[in-house]
């Protein structure tokens, strides 16, 4: 990337992904977020399309993501991602779903010279990617790979990953096993690997951004932030509603699809911890809430940092003001003779 578009935040990150500033959207399945995505990736961050679910007919809905990724390569002409939960079988290999949604992303990629262009990354999360990097390297993208531990981040980078996203228990959806916190676990990912690292977890505003320069991250990945934003127009409006009245304590960590999962405190939620649910159930409920709004009986996932979102933003406004605040702060803080220079 040109130093005239370089972000005054740019670093190897940036230039590897090849965006203006150090911000991602977070993976939002098993909702829709392309026209979100695409104001992310238009406002100089990494937007990244979600996979519709993990049950019911896999191949309509890879045919779904497949529409998603063609529709935000019409909306921006910059990077962006897809993001696809890897699970794992009965026999600890990925998951049909994953393997079903990977060739719909390859797919699109190879029918269209300037989709590939465009969708760079692919980030994977929800178990390990057991042999999945050299084939996503093969078909020419960057793999980036979420994890809650350092060791599973060293496994990761053994395995040929390009970037490591090092989620904290804080986070919005479905958290790490682990438990640990990112102002913990980041710096532990970023002293045991030479690759970028990106925090997700607890950033909401250019403070966090910097916060995570200054723990060893390369970048952020925001969810719920992104979220309360007026460009998420494929959710429900009281969706966002329910974000920005959440408070300290309105939160509840329990089981979800692939493990812990963090969600606004309801009704819904309060059943889902207290009686047995099916995976598919628990997806209808999360999407009860996305698309018809019921924020009682749907499960409305959202980190802890949701008690201090008080207002629905634009993204375009949002993301270049929280990189210029996170450079006035890392600037402030340097000695006052280097800040003459």
């Amino acid at each position: 990337m040109s130093d005239k578009v370089r972000g005054p935040l740019a670093n190897r990150y940036t230039d590897l992904v090849g965006i203006r500033h150090p911000v991602v959207q977070e993976g939002m399945g098993p909702f829709g977020t392309t026209r979100l995505a695409a104001a992310v990736s238009n406002a100089g961050g990494l937007g990244t399309v979600s996979v519709p679910g993990t049950a019911g007919d896999l191949h309509a809905a890879a045919a779904e993501l497949r529409r998603s990724i063609e529709e935000c390569a019409t909306r921006t002409s910059a990077p962006f991602a897809v993001n696809i939960p890897v699970g794992h079988d009965r026999n600890g290999g990925i998951a049909t779903f994953a393997r079903i949604y990977l060739e719909a992303v390859f797919a699109a990629r190879r029918a269209d010279a300037g989709m590939a262009s465009r969708l760079r990354v692919l980030t994977t999360s929800a178990g390990f990617p057991a042999g999945l990097t050299a084939r996503i390297h093969d078909e020419g993208m960057i793999h980036q790979h979420k994890v809650g531990a350092t060791q599973h981040a060293v496994k990761a980078v053994e395995a040929g990953v390009d970037v490591v996203i090092a989620a904290g228990s804080e986070m919005g959806g479905h958290a790490p096993a682990s438990g640990m916190h990112t102002f913990v676990l980041v710096p532990n990912v970023a002293a045991a690997v030479d690759v970028p690292v990106v925090l997700t977890g607890g950033v909401r505003d250019g403070r966090g951004l910097a916060a995570a320069l200054c723990l060893g991250a390369d970048a952020v990945a925001l969810g719920t932030r992104f979220a309360a934003t007026t460009d998420n127009t494929e959710w429900h409006p009281a969706y966002r509603d329910a974000l920005v009245a959440a408070k300290e304590g309105d939160d509840l960590l329990t089981d979800g699809v692939f493990g812990p999962c963090r969600m606004l405190r309801n009704p819904a939620a309060e059943k889902m911890r207290t009686a047995t649910v099916s995976p598919a159930e628990k997806i209808a409920a999360m999407r009860r809430a996305q698309i018809e709004g019921d924020t009682d009986n749907g499960l409305v996932l959202m980190g802890q940092v949701a008690s201090g979102i008080s207002d629905v933003v634009t993204v375009a406004e949002f993301l270049p003001r929280m990189v210029d605040e996170a450079a006035a702060i890392l600037t402030s803080l340097q000695p006052t003779e280097e800040r003459k220079r």
